[in-house]
């Protein structure tokens, strides 16, 4: 017998958030992620990151709107790929570089159940594909180029 250690939850045990859109739990919830992502200087944050299993994030775009994603999916992305410096709240001090495409579209639901497509270029592609990535139960460094992890807290 052997087990294996799972270092993340498989992308089967987050669920689809189906509820309660436009309710005083969930605008709380989503002020509490904002804080929490602005508190420790983030530019996106998920659901995962702070202990729930639904597919919510919050994401910080053009350093200065924070847009609410609910149940995002990539439906687009460019060929187009570009290597950037990512790091991670749950993962504090490290960073790494990461392959990325330059523009990606979006399709989620907003505060109020909406469906919304976006697309997004550059940074904000970046954070997009990184929160989504939390949500499907990755992490960066599971991207990220061969020894290019280091610890900025050094």
């Amino acid at each position: 017998f052997f087990f294996l250690m799972i270092r993340r939850p498989p992308r089967s045990t987050l669920f689809p958030y189906t509820t309660l859109f436009r309710s005083k739990k969930l605008f709380k919830f989503l002020k509490d992620m904002e804080e929490t992502m602005f508190h420790a200087n983030g530019v996106g944050i998920a659901a995962p990151q702070v202990g729930l299993n639904d597919r919510v994030a919050l994401a910080l775009v053009d350093n200065k709107k924070v847009i609410v994603l609910i149940n995002p999916e990539i439906i687009e992305a460019s060929e187009a790929m570009e290597i950037g410096e990512e790091g991670c709240l749950s993962l504090p001090g490290l960073w790494g570089r990461v392959k990325r495409h330059k523009k990606v579209t979006v399709k989620m639901q907003n505060f109020n159940g909406e469906k919304v497509v976006m697309k997004f270029t550059g940074f904000n592609a970046r954070i997009m594909q990184h929160e989504i990535d939390h949500l499907n139960g990755g992490l960066y460094i599971d991207r990220a180029e061969a020894g290019s992890i280091e610890d900025k807290n050094e």
